[in-house]
């Protein structure tokens, strides 16, 4: 059986898939949890505007958030 990865939160009592998805019965499944604490997330933030300021030039044009497509 191919694997497949799918989002899913915890509510405070139930893991909750993000997606639609149909299961078999007692399928088996593997679950991760992944922790992050503000440290963490602060740690990525700076990875994150450190990169995306080196694929810029100083002289790049600014677009504005309408430019956008999702």
């Amino acid at each position: 059986m191919p694997l497949l990865s799918i989002q899913a939160h915890y509510d405070g009592v139930q893991v909750l898939l993000d997606e639609n998805v149909t299961l078999r019965r007692n399928s088996r499944l593997l679950v991760t949890v992944l922790e992050e604490s503000d440290e963490d997330r602060e740690g990525f933030l700076r990875m994150a505007a450190s990169s995306l300021a080196g694929a810029y030039a100083d002289d790049e044009v600014e677009y504005a958030e309408t430019d956008l497509k999702r």
